[in-house]
């Protein structure tokens, strides 16, 4: 598929404005540092679910005897 010139046209200009701004990136385009993508309260529960269904697994097989 090709482009249509216009379009091309539009993206090489849009380019050609950004490499005169080089050093002057607004703040909305920095990244952040502080922020995750995943919130604390999933990270818990995620947390909370594997290690306690490793906890659960170990404690099942040990009253089981070790035999599956």
């Amino acid at each position: 598929m090709t482009t249509s010139r216009r379009l091309a046209d539009r993206k090489v200009e849009k380019f050609e404005k950004n490499i005169t701004k080089r050093g002057f990136v607004p703040e909305t385009n920095t990244k952040k540092g502080k922020d995750y993508p995943v919130g604390p309260v999933l990270l818990g529960f995620f947390v909370f679910v594997v290690i306690g269904s490793s906890i659960f697994q170990i404690i099942r097989t040990a009253t089981s005897g070790g035999m599956a």
